[in-house]
């Protein structure tokens, strides 16, 4: 998809391919591969944003004529999902907020760190194509031009498609259950994309990534002065999000402090800022996403049993790709043709030995690692037919590596046990252990510490086993 974005102190739009005006200092953050148009107004770039489509909104919030808020306010009327970055050198507290509470998805103020500018752009790109991307599956397949597509025929797909069809117009609360890699979030954003909500955003939150102490301020927001370093009051993701949808994934990962205020949007509608005293209403549709057993967790006290049936009025398990081999070969099919087009290969076929070998695999990381192989195949790939030689599955090569360290251990006791049967009256298990302590330490230099850790045992059973047979006196001892 070619980037199509508004970047500059008044706007500025940028596709792939060819660069117009823009601002200096955007020259350092942007790449020559966009296309750059700008506007020197507010109204100008409306007109802009109806006839190019960017994809990002760059902006200041003093502009001639229309000023910054106002158009924010009418870029978001034509387009809710479309990313704008407010970038100005005349902030307030006040204007922060009323910009953010318009759906920005940033507020920067002049003068700012080039890194971290290039880092928000990227974000923004990002989070704009993933609401835009449009996510298919068999029923509805080959309705865009380009487009995720969740793959499989199987049984267990053909339910989970009629799930997606049955709940996607309905705003209720949907919980995604599977092991990490089976394409939850494709599930999501189809369930996203054909609900409607559709035109409003789509905010994903992986509460796994985000450190604990952070996960609160993230969704909520802060007022200033709520803790070392709130310099100012921050929007939150649920505000981002509001009138729109936003995907909890990983959340059996929350801590129970922040499932509390979870399910009190969910109740009521409504939260209360980090530090803050006045409530803040909104209105999200949730889609929720865990691959732990949260029956369990609730059990151990680690996740709240009313937030659970909240999230579970919807339930869709997606199962892992060992329990639908026969979509294996589809799926095959789909990553390699992807690929191909994306990194300009000219792969078009696998050969019969190379698919035997995708499908008796086990595949721990489901769709993901799957996905993952292909990727690496048809990139290492020196001809138009993957064969089996370019398949190479991580977990089986991690196998035969440990079956041919298995095979040369079998081999050396064999010959240890020869020699015992020839030894009359030899004591073979001290005779080993004490050969293998004298080369661990040897092998280490004589570190106590390193010499154990490479055993497998504390350094007091080190210690204990060295005088036993009287070690020190052989190898030169480090205390380590």
């Amino acid at each position: 998809m070619a980037d199509k974005s508004i970047a500059h102190c008044d706007a500025i739009f940028m596709r792939r391919g060819a660069v117009r005006r823009m601002g200096d200092s955007f020259k350092r953050i942007l790449s020559p591969d966009h296309e750059i148009i700008s506007a020197s107004s507010g109204q100008e770039a409306l007109l802009n944003i109806e006839s190019h489509r960017p994809d990002l909104v760059i902006m200041d919030i003093r502009m001639p004529g229309t000023n910054g808020l106002v158009t924010l306010k009418k870029i978001k009327e034509i387009d809710a999902r479309l990313p704008v970055i407010i970038v100005t050198a005349y902030g307030t507290m006040q204007t922060a907020i009323e910009a953010m509470g318009l759906g920005a998805y940033e507020y920067m103020l002049k003068p700012f760190d080039v890194g971290q500018m290039r880092k928000i752009i990227d974000k923004a790109l990002a989070a704009g194509q993933l609401m835009k991307k449009t996510v298919s599956y068999p029923p509805l397949a080959g309705t865009a031009k380009e487009e995720d597509l969740i793959v499989g025929s199987s049984a267990q797909m053909q339910e989970i498609y009629k799930m997606i069809g049955q709940v996607a117009g309905k705003d209720v609360t949907v919980l995604l259950r599977g092991e990490s890699g089976t394409g939850k979030e494709l599930v999501a954003r189809a369930i996203y994309q054909h609900s409607k909500r559709s035109d409003q955003p789509f905010v994903v939150v992986n509460c796994a990534a985000i450190p604990e102490t952070l996960l609160e301020s993230e969704l909520f927001g802060y007022e200033k002065g709520a803790f070392t370093g709130a310099e100012e009051r921050r929007i939150g993701k649920f505000e981002q999000s509001n009138g729109g949808t936003m995907f909890l994934d990983e959340i059996g990962d929350m801590s129970l402090s922040t499932q509390t205020k979870i399910l009190r949007v969910i109740q009521d509608g409504e939260f209360t800022r980090l530090g803050g005293k006045e409530p803040v209403r909104v209105d999200v549709r949730l889609i929720a996403a865990t691959n732990k057993n949260l029956e369990v967790a609730i059990q151990e006290g680690k996740f709240r049993e009313d937030l659970y049936y909240r999230l579970n009025v919807i339930s869709i398990y997606l199962p892992p790709l060992r329990e639908r081999k026969e979509d294996i070969p589809a799926l095959v099919r789909y990553f390699v043709e992807k690929f191909s087009r994306e990194l300009g290969k000219d792969v078009r076929a696998i050969d019969e030995a190379a698919l035997h070998k995708l499908v008796r695999y086990g595949w721990p990381g489901n769709v993901r690692e799957l996905e993952n192989c292909l990727k690496r195949a048809v990139v290492l790939s020196k001809g138009d037919l993957l064969t089996a030689e370019d398949v190479q599955i991580q977990g089986t090569e991690k196998k035969e590596r440990g079956r041919k360290e298995e095979a040369s251990l079998e081999e050396m006791l064999e010959q240890v046990l020869d020699l015992a049967s020839i030894t009359e009256g030899a004591e073979i298990i001290p005779l080993v252990e004490r050969a293998l302590i004298r080369k661990a330490l040897q092998k280490t230099g004589g570190n106590q510490v390193r010499a154990a850790r490479l055993l497998g045992i504390s350094r007091n059973t080190l210690r204990s086993r060295m005088k036993k047979y009287r070690i020190a006196k052989e190898v030169e001892i480090t205390r380590g």
